[in-house]
C-alpha cells in the first residue's frame, strides 16, 4: 500500500485528530527514510523541469498546521531541489485592508500558480473556516458557507489542470511545547518567539474540532487532504515528498514535439 493511501482523508471521511498518532512512522527507520527524501528531491527536480516544458498543468501544494508544526521546515527540505523561477511561496496573513475589502477567496486566487510553476501556500483560504472560526471574527452563518465556497473554488482549480495537495501537519500538544521550549532556549531561535503563539495554545481543542470539520467537508478526489504525522521531522519530510513525486508522476507528463526539424539545424 502506498504511503499516501494510509495518510489521505477519503472523501466523507470522519476525522479523529486524537486518534492520529502524530508519531506514526510507518515503520521506517530515520536513516532509510532520509535516503528515500534525497532521492524524492533528485526526482521533483526532473519533474518540475517537465512540468514547466510541458505547460499543462500546475502544482499548487497547501501547507496548514499549528503555530511550530513545521511548515516552514517543510518547505526548506523538500523543496530544496526545485528551480526557484519555477516555484512561488505565499504566505496568508491578517488580510490588508484592499484584501478585506473583497470577498475572502479574491487574494487567494490571485496567487495560483501559472500552467509549468508550482505554488506553495503557507496557510491559506483555510484559515477562513479556522482562525475565523475559533476567535469568533466573523458569525457562523458566514463562515460555515465557507467550506462550500472552497470546494467550488478547488474544483474549478483542478478542472483547468491544476493539481492541488492539500497537507495538515499534525504534531501533538506536548511536541508543540517542546519547540516553543526549544525557541525559547535558542538564542538563534529568539527571532521566533510570539506570544501571541503562546495564548493560541489555550485554543489548542478549539483548533482540533476546526480542522476535524475542515479535513472531513474539503477533502475531495480533486484535492485531496492528507493528514502528515510531523512529530518526527524526517517522517514528515518523507511523507510529503513522496506524496508530490507520486501527484506529479500521475499526471503522465511529456516533454512537448520540436518546434523545428533538429537534425536540419546546422551551427555555423
Amino acid at each position: 500500500m502506498k504511503l499516501s493511501s494510509k495518510l489521505v482523508v477519503k472523501p466523507g471521511q470522519k476525522v479523529k485528530l486524537a486518534d492520529r498518532d502524530p508519531d506514526f512512522t510507518a515503520g521506517l527507520k530515520r536513516k532509510d527514510a532520509e535516503e528515500r527524501v534525497k532521492k524524492n528531491i533528485a526526482r521533483l527536480d526532473a519533474l518540475q523541469y517537465l512540468l514547466y516544458a510541458e505547460d499543462k498543468h500546475a502544482l499548487l501544494i497547501v501547507l496548514q498546521a499549528l503555530d511550530a508544526g513545521g511548515k516552514d521546515g517543510t518547505i526548506r527540505h523538500v523543496m530544496s531541489g526545485v528551480n526557484p523561477q519555477g516555484c512561488r511561496v505565499t504566505s496568508f496573513k491578517v488580510p490588508s485592508d484592499e484584501e478585506a475589502d473583497h470577498d475572502f477567496l479574491w487574494r487567494i486566487h490571485k496567487a495560483v500558480p501559472r500552467k509549468g510553476e508550482i505554488g506553495i501556500f503557507n496557510r491559506s483560504h483555510y484559515e477562513d473556516v479556522l482562525v475565523v472560526r475559533v476567535h469568533d471574527l466573523v458569525p457562523e452563518s458566514v463562515w460555515a458557507r465557507r467550506y462550500d465556497q472552497i470546494n467550488r473554488f478547488e474544483e474549478n482549480l483542478a478542472a483547468s489542470g491544476t493539481a492541488i495537495l492539500k497537507f495538515f501537519l499534525h504534531i501533538s500538544k506536548d511536541e508543540q511545547k517542546e519547540r516553543f521550549q526549544d525557541r525559547i532556549d535558542d538564542a538563534d531561535k529568539h527571532w521566533k518567539v510570539s506570544p501571541a503563539d503562546f495564548k493560541e495554545r489555550k485554543s489548542w481543542d478549539d483548533y482540533m474540532a476546526a480542522y476535524e470539520e475542515a479535513l472531513r467537508r474539503c477533502s475531495t478526489e480533486h484535492a485531496p487532504w492528507f493528514i502528515i504525522p510531523a512529530n518526527k521531522k524526517w517522517f514528515r519530510n518523507l511523507a510529503v515528498s513522496q506524496i508530490i513525486v507520486e501527484t506529479l508522476e500521475g499526471l503522465h507528463m511529456k516533454f512537448p514535439p520540436p518546434s523545428c526539424d533538429v537534425s536540419k539545424i546546422v551551427l555555423e
